[in-house]
């Protein structure tokens, strides 16, 4: 079941991994970096499970929702932290981090009624 939402969250997992590249980039070339630390950090974290979220969405996994939810709680982390600097790499990666969050949360929630799946899938796992 690969839907418009589907779709427009694999968009806005990219559009945020790509907004938080070029925030963490951003950060690193700032004069003094330092005090930049943690939105450098979690910019970077945010990119990669973006990444990671867009291509379990894609390929319809079963395990969609739960990477979904991850990415939501570190881009609303990711949000907050961009929100506390002013430069424009930072305030568009508030706003991408924004609209994945919406997004997967979306996606984890109409995934996540496949739980029943996604447990027995997490279970095998685990053995």
């Amino acid at each position: 079941m690969y839907t418009q939402e589907f779709r427009a969250c694999v968009t806005a997992c990219y559009a945020c991994a790509k907004a938080c590249d070029d925030c963490a980039k951003g950060c690193v070339n700032e004069a003094n970096p330092r005090p930049l630390d943690t939105c450098i950090s979690l910019s970077t974290d945010c990119a990669q499970i973006c990444r990671m979220a867009a291509a379990y969405v894609e390929r319809n996994s079963n395990v969609a929702s739960f990477i979904c939810r991850a990415c939501a709680d570190i881009c609303e982390g990711c949000q907050e932290e961009c929100g506390k600097y002013q430069m424009d790499y930072c305030q568009a990666c508030m706003e991408a981090c924004h609209n994945c969050v919406e997004a997967c949360r979306f996606v984890a929630q109409h995934v996540g009624n496949q739980s029943d799946r996604q447990d027995s899938v997490i279970a095998g796992l685990r053995q």
